[in-house]
């Protein structure tokens, strides 16, 4: 059974879009990366997964259960970290963690303490005395202090510092590894190349590509440069070039299709240097939207 399984998912906003037909489905133990610039509908979907939102068709199940009419027992075990936190700014940073642990069954403070330490959280602090990085840091703590089945991760690591970012990925690889799925969604690139197995690729409000990310890697793009005296570019103007750039005796550009097509042209030139690379996920990325 699937972690979160979503078909034909749609969001409107009276005429506006949310998201359009969408269907994904995140298995157990998986680091599910999804991936698209601000407005592509990377929070609704996470809105419509926790029931804050209703869908205008399509439906979303968490943990087997319909995601609107089992939402209040499925989000008990679920952590929850929104792109943007929002608090009572004169309560301490303790008293809301309490008051958040006191939504779930057991004693949390334990873990509370372990995660407020490891993320160098003061909880002593008031909620108006935080900068927005330490506010994240609350919400982080806050939702993770359960040990929830599953974590939802909206822009996790906006306004935290770098070393507190490898800090996170590290406590987010920590609970993968003891079973947690995640489902982690961004707009850098390399934060999602780096933690997930599989990533979705969303393009105003519909997803265009689903894939494992050394798969993505391996049959998208490959990255060509070549470097020969008298070298003219147009020899390499071919079906499956992208990109082409030429200059001082350098041409570069971007493949997709047989590369012993392009080795055959490579050999008829009188070459320096050669150098084929796979893309990055930026770069696989930018060839979707472009």
């Amino acid at each position: 059974m699937s972690v979160i399984e979503v078909n034909h998912l749609t969001k409107y906003y009276g005429k506006a879009r949310g998201i359009n037909d969408i269907s994904f489905k995140v298995e157990p133990g998986e680091i599910f990366g999804f991936i698209g610039p601000n407005g592509a509908g990377k929070s609704t979907t996470i809105r419509l997964l926790l029931s804050l939102i209703y869908p205008t068709s399509g439906s979303a199940a968490i943990f087997g259960k319909d995601c609107i009419k089992y939402g209040p027992e499925i989000r008990k075990d679920i952590g929850y970290l929104p792109s943007e936190v929002f608090y009572y700014d004169r309560m301490k940073v303790i008293d809301l963690l309490n008051y958040s642990a006191s939504f779930y069954p057991g004693d949390h403070s334990q873990r509370m303490h372990e995660l407020a330490e490891l993320m160098e959280l003061e909880l002593n602090r008031r909620i108006e005395d935080l900068s927005y990085g330490n506010r994240k840091k609350v919400g982080i703590v806050q939702g993770m202090l359960h040990q929830p089945k599953l974590l939802l991760l909206d822009e996790p690591t906006a306004g935290l510092d770098p070393l507190m970012q490898r800090k996170f990925f590290d406590l987010i690889r920590e609970e993968n590894q003891r079973g947690v799925s995640v489902f982690f969604s961004s707009h850098i690139l390399g934060e999602v190349q780096r933690l997930c197995n599989r990533v979705a690729i969303i393009k105003e409000g519909r997803i265009i590509e689903i894939d494992d990310i050394k798969n993505l890697q391996r049959d998208n793009y490959k990255k060509i440069q070549i470097t020969a005296e008298n070298l003219d570019s147009s020899c390499f103007d071919i079906p499956g070039v992208t990109n082409l750039e030429h200059s001082d005796g350098l041409v570069r550009f971007m493949y997709k299709g047989d590369i012993n097509v392009v080795m055959r042209k490579i050999s008829e030139k009188t070459v320096t240097d050669v150098t084929i690379e796979e893309p990055s996920l930026e770069e696989i990325f930018m060839h979707y939207y472009e």
